[in-house]
């Protein structure tokens, strides 16, 4: 049996914290490293287009999929905290190993959305719609993104896929699979509602910037208010009328 901690949480819980705030602390920290020297280059005029090689594009996939990492793993916590407790409670097998099957799986849903995002990166660079700093410079394709992502806010799919977001014990419950196998399937599963829950504010990035880090940490916290404080489907609502708003001024200033 764990030990408990003087507040009655359980040891493995907070060893699994832990690990998931050093993991997301890592990736603030190459976030900010790699964010600090694209600002000393634009600072000294060096910053330019930068041929995609496939060397590059794999440094790109590993930019996004780190960034990934460091916004999406907080809000996936107490999913993660469950998954533990559960196995914990139910005595499973390898239950150490069924936590890290199930983050590495839900982190293999959002390393495949990154790969879509450097290709798409890649695209919108070679119909020049990106600066060097990765950061649209068409003021229409600003808008439509701003606009669509408000939608999206709206719709049924993103509504369905923020309940099961928002809801751990719901998620649990409905999409329970017993065994390793069962633990990085659930991971995926996961990953894929969250895919549908917050994959269009991603796409904000490209209006912001790619590396800007006040438009990264915006998001993040957006996504965090969205899946674990009371009212946050109310919130993503707000979140996308406001988006909304703003992409229309910007087409029409345009």
């Amino acid at each position: 049996m764990s030990r408990i901690s003087a507040r009655g949480i359980p040891r493995v819980s907070l060893v699994t914290f832990g690990a998931l705030l050093a993991i997301t602390a890592i990736s603030w920290w190459y976030l900010f490293d790699m964010a600090a020297g694209m600002t000393s280059m634009e600072a000294g005029g060096a910053m330019m287009f930068r041929e995609w090689t496939p060397v590059y594009f794999v440094l790109m996939f590993v930019m996004w999929s780190i960034m990934m990492v460091a916004m999406m793993v907080p809000s996936a916590t107490p999913m993660v905290l469950l998954y533990r407790q559960v196995a914990r409670t139910n005595r499973l097998a390898h239950q150490a190993l069924g936590t890290g099957l199930f983050c590495a799986g839900y982190l293999v849903t959002w390393t495949l959305f990154s790969l879509v995002a450097t290709a798409l990166q890649w695209l919108l660079e070679g119909w020049a719609l990106l600066s060097p700093m990765m950061r649209s410079q068409s003021v229409l394709l600003s808008g439509m993104i701003l606009i669509g992502a408000g939608l999206y806010q709206f719709t049924g799919l993103k509504q369905a896929c923020l309940r099961h977001c928002r809801g751990p014990l719901f998620f649990i419950t409905r999409h329970w699979r017993p065994g390793l196998k069962g633990a990085f399937e659930m991971g995926v599963i996961h990953g894929v509602y969250c895919v549908g829950c917050c994959g269009a504010l991603m796409a904000l990035l490209f209006v912001g910037g790619v590396m800007n880090l006040l438009v990264i940490a915006a998001i993040a916290v957006i996504v965090l208010v969205e899946k674990l404080v009371p009212g946050g489907e109310w919130f993503a609502k707000g979140v996308g009328g406001i988006v909304i708003i703003l992409g229309i001024a910007m087409v029409a200033s345009g």
